[in-house]
């Protein structure tokens, strides 16, 4: 079944973005390095504080990565909500293909890694009696976990996949996107700032679930920047400035009132300006060989958690120590086992998983139409 002719003025002539591609699987390592310190915490019940300047290889070079790489999390929505901005706002149809397309790209490895997951937990709590780092490993939380609504405000914690939780919020925004959708066309830029001022702002006035608000703000902010786009107002030129703005912004926010949360946001805006503007400057598509890294992102992030609860296994049942993550070879070998699987994971299992679900969802419609 063909699509029909995109919408006018709603898709912006710049068919792919390279540089955003490259930079999705750059958070996606980033996060990497903030869950390193996993490696460090024992079989305990409770929070372990790791002194990550003392056991981090490369801390001294790369202290930024070990001690914020969480907030690439943010950048994540944002450059969701710019992306579904591209690629939904001028589609027509696009409301009645969303969710069979999000369900085919999302849940194959979710529920993959998630049983995967459970397994190894078991394993370790057989040996240690007690769960790694995520303790809520309870029929409650696997049953949300299935649905990737175990971050909506009925959890006790973060479960299982704990890196999931982005995921499960980002579900909402998704689900808030395709309810606007109609608006969005009509108005994209002001009624997505709107949405993402509101979410933004019920979070600093610290309204009940957090975690989803600042999801929906940060991907709605994505949508905002997008919508801006359309109207000729962020040239490569224009994106330097706001760039660098937001950037003062955030150290000042940081570094002076020790406002994290909105250093957090600014900074986050400043990535986002900095990276369309070396897309836009990109006119003759030099960084194409960046296309297809993104796709790598998403099996980064989620399998990363599971590789390294299985080298924790592996390392306590055959050294008793895991003084060896202390090597930077190790450092270096975990990334690159993690970002290999991520690469692995689209080619070999997510996109023939994907496929596979739109074949049997196109099956299933075939006898309605005939009937």
């Amino acid at each position: 079944m063909g699509h029909t002719a995109p919408l006018p003025g709603l898709r912006l002539p710049k068919r792919h973005f390279n540089a955003l591609d490259l930079s999705r699987l750059l958070a996606a390592c980033a996060v990497l390095f903030w869950h390193y310190q996993h490696f460090f915490v024992p079989p305990v019940d409770f929070q372990f504080h790791v002194n990550r300047a003392k056991v981090s290889p490369f801390y001294r070079e790369l202290w930024w990565l070990f001690d914020y790489g969480h907030v690439a999390v943010q950048y994540f929505w944002a450059v969701s909500g710019f992306v579904f901005a591209h690629v939904y706002l001028a589609d027509a149809g696009a409301r009645g293909r969303f969710w069979l397309a999000r369900v085919a790209r999302l849940w194959p490895l979710h529920l993959l890694t998630l049983a995967l997951v459970a397994l190894l937990q078991a394993a370790y709590n057989g040996v240690n009696g007690t769960e790694f780092i995520y303790h809520h490993q309870d029929l409650k939380h696997f049953a949300l976990s299935l649905g990737l609504a175990h971050y909506w405000g009925w959890q006790a914690d973060q479960s299982f996949n704990g890196p999931s939780w982005s995921l499960s919020t980002e579900i909402l925004a998704y689900a808030a996107f395709w309810l606007l959708l109609p608006g969005l066309r009509k108005s994209p830029t002001m009624l997505a700032l709107t949405a993402a001022v509101l979410a933004l702002a019920l979070f600093f006035l610290k309204a009940p679930d957090g975690p989803v608000l600042t999801c929906i703000g940060y991907f709605f902010g994505g949508a905002a920047v997008y919508g801006a786009a359309l109207k000729g107002g962020l040239r490569a030129g224009v994106l330097v400035a706001l760039a660098a703005m937001f950037t003062m912004t955030a150290l000042w926010l940081g570094l002076s009132l020790h406002l994290g949360d909105a250093a957090t946001l600014a900074g986050t805006f400043a990535a986002l300006f900095a990276v369309l503007a070396i897309d836009t400057a990109d006119r003759d598509d030099k960084l194409a060989v960046a296309r297809h890294l993104g796709d790598a992102s998403y099996g980064v992030y989620l399998w990363h958690f599971p590789i390294q609860l299985a080298l924790v296994l592996l390392i306590d049942g055959v050294l008793g120590s895991r003084g060896i993550a202390r090597q930077p070879a190790f450092l270096l070998f975990f990334v690159g086992a993690s970002v290999l699987a991520g690469f692995a994971s689209h080619r070999w299992f997510e996109r023939p998983a994907q496929k596979l679900v739109l074949k049997l969802a196109a099956k299933r419609r075939e006898p309605a139409l005939t009937a």
